[in-house]
């Protein structure tokens, strides 16, 4: 099978639309090259028309005119647990972690709690320099005079991304480093957390620390909510903390439909980078696992939430899910 490197960045503007005018071309002979020849991916009553090789040129057009208008690059994970199809989109690419990194590190305390009954009852003091220090704290600032037990803090870390109760979290866990030990203790040889909040959402072009690949996080995320890595009573909460996070309303959450069941992390850093990894229920169907990442050139860049709504909505359209094909 041919291969393409499909990296714009940081080509300059002439050179992105010689690539896109040379891929264009080449489409018309290529044979699938998305999902590295995996199944096409199913959902009910899908358009039995679109065949795996129209739905990987249709996805791969679509975020390659996204990141010509937008600049920077997209990383894109939609696994199928039905089936174990796959849709790929610079999946094996490098992005900054930002906030995402919580999934695993809260993931990492709940399975320190699998041997200790009593851990996330444990109650936890700190600073008020701590809670400054921290960058975002909207959470453990109000429990200054009373601490936090550390299935709070886990709460608050998944639910609000409170930067201090995760910081917190990785203290009790040993460090960044530990929680990196955690992710390869169940297969993730991507995952590379090196620094504490909010030092990590500084990723410079080229660096591998506090990054991850958006096929790895899927497979970890599937992993994690949805296989045997928890035992099910630390399983579940984290399910139920990453269903009633109240930071993914304009990211992945605004373009599925009211009738599924969403649980997400959502991250953001320098270089406007804005990432979102979910778990998706529809009815009477099995879970999708859907890891979006987006980063730009310039260190200043705004992050961008529209980019990972117009992502998923392609996506959702392309393969055909929608409430009218659940009927």
């Amino acid at each position: 099978m041919p291969h393409i490197t499909l990296s714009l960045w940081p080509y300059m503007e002439l050179q992105k639309t010689i690539t896109l005018c040379l891929f264009s071309v080449y489409l018309l002979s290529v044979t699938p090259l998305m999902s590295y020849a995996n199944p096409a991916i199913k959902a009910p009553h899908t358009n039995t028309t679109l065949t795996q090789h129209s739905i990987d040129v249709q996805v791969m057009q679509k975020l390659l005119a996204l990141e010509n208008q937008y600049g920077g690059r997209i990383g894109l994970s939609l696994m199928n647990t039905q089936n174990n199809s796959a849709i790929h989109y610079r999946a094996s690419e490098r992005f900054p972690l930002a906030s995402t990194f919580k999934v695993m590190a809260v993931a990492a305390m709940l399975k320190e709690s699998e041997s200790q009954p009593q851990l996330l009852a444990k109650k936890i003091a700190y600073t008020e320099q701590e809670v400054k220090d921290s960058g975002y704290a909207p959470i453990t600032s109000k429990h200054l005079k009373t601490g936090m037990t550390i299935e709070a803090l886990c709460a608050a870390a998944l639910q609000f991304s409170d930067n201090a109760a995760v910081n917190l979290l990785m203290q009790q866990l040993g460090g960044p480093d530990e929680v990196t030990a955690f992710a390869r203790h169940i297969g993730d040889t991507q995952f590379n957390l090196t620094r504490w909040e909010p030092q990590l959402n500084l990723v410079y072009p080229g660096e591998t620390q506090d990054t991850t690949t958006p096929n790895a996080m899927s497979l970890s995320l599937q992993k994690l909510v949805l296989g045997d890595i928890l035992q099910k009573p630390q399983r579940d909460k984290l399910k139920n903390w990453l269903i009633n996070n109240t930071t993914g309303d304009t990211k992945i959450r605004a373009m599925v439909p009211s009738t599924w069941i969403i649980g997400d992390k959502t991250g953001s850093g320098r270089f406007g980078a804005t990432n979102d990894i979910a778990v998706l229920w529809p009815p009477k169907y099995n879970p999708f696992i859907l890891s979006v990442y987006y980063v730009q050139q310039d260190i200043d860049a705004k992050n961008n939430n529209k980019i990972i709504r117009e992502v998923t909505r392609s996506l959702l359209d392309i393969i055909n899910i929608n409430e009218e094909n659940s009927k």
